[in-house]
């Protein structure tokens, strides 16, 4: 399960996150491409951008069910 308090500073500020357990696999970006991406370090995924839409949500919701390490958060959760 993800943990907020170890989030990665460089998610878009909002609900979601990912955390550093992440290992770059890139589901959650190749899964909901309009909310995660890979890191600027390139070293781990981010939420770049918060959902703003049900079919947002739902596929940040997919990718988190998807994600390898439970490397994605969702503080409303």
């Amino acid at each position: 399960m993800a943990n907020a308090a170890d989030k990665w500073e460089d998610n878009s500020a909002g609900k979601w996150y990912v955390d550093k357990q992440c290992i770059l696999c890139s589901v959650c970006a190749t899964v909901a491409p309009d909310n995660f991406r890979e890191s600027a370090a390139g070293d781990h995924d981010i939420v770049y951008k918060q959902p703003s839409s049900d079919a947002e949500i739902a596929q940040c919701e997919d990718a988190k069910a998807q994600c390898p390490v439970e490397a994605i958060g969702n503080d409303a959760a």
